[in-house]
């Protein structure tokens, strides 16, 4: 009897694999094939399946490096009992991604390109205002809000129980040409851009 019943489960759960791997497939199929009756009928479902963690591109094939560099830093708030916001100072996401990096032989993927690849996504989806205007758009903001609170909760180490509200504040400075003098003045930023702040629903809010 449990020899049946251990087959019984293995090929259940053979059975449930090949079907995920062939419905990832399909889907990611559609999500790269040239605009088609399927994909523009069933648009929606195949973003939420391949969005953002199956997102396809070709920059393998023909990369595409950044030409700046980005300095993505969090503050938090928090309603004190006394209905007072106590806002933290400024912590800087970007640093911590540098410092994993650095070093590295083999530095992970998430430190490479997490943040990065949330941001530009970001940046693509929203206009000057951070107005969301698509699912898409909604979506990426809240994958935004979620890696820089639970980054935050992380570094703190108190589960982000203290965490109302997020903003995220964005510099682009240019990359110094080859050759440049490090030692002199700094480079001016490109942009600096100070996005709203964001309630944070996560952590248990």
């Amino acid at each position: 009897m449990a020899v049946r019943l251990l087959k019984t489960v293995l090929h259940t759960t053979v059975f449930l694999c090949l079907a995920v791997t062939l419905v990832h497939v399909v889907l990611v199929f559609f999500h790269v094939a040239p605009p088609n009756p399927v994909s523009r009928r069933y648009s929606q479902q195949i973003d939420a399946w391949v969005y953002p963690l199956f997102e396809q591109n070709w920059r393998l094939f023909a990369p595409n490096p950044d030409s700046v560099n980005r300095q993505v830093s969090a503050r938090t708030a928090h309603a004190g009992p006394d209905g007072s916001m106590q806002v933290s100072p400024w912590f800087d996401l970007s640093a911590v991604d540098s410092e994993a990096i650095e070093h590295q032989a083999f530095p992970s993927h998430t430190a490479q390109n997490l943040l990065r690849r949330a941001w530009a996504a970001y940046a693509e989806s929203h206009g000057k205002d951070d107005t969301a205007r698509s699912e898409r758009a909604a979506m990426l903001q809240t994958y935004m809000n979620n890696i820089a609170s639970d980054r935050i909760a992380e570094h703190r180490g108190d589960g982000g129980r203290d965490i109302d509200f997020i903003q995220l504040r964005v510099v682009t400075l240019p990359v110094a040409a080859p050759g440049s003098n490090a030692a002199g003045s700094p480079p001016k930023p490109v942009e600096n851009r100070l996005l709203p702040w964001w309630k944070v629903t996560s952590h248990g809010k």
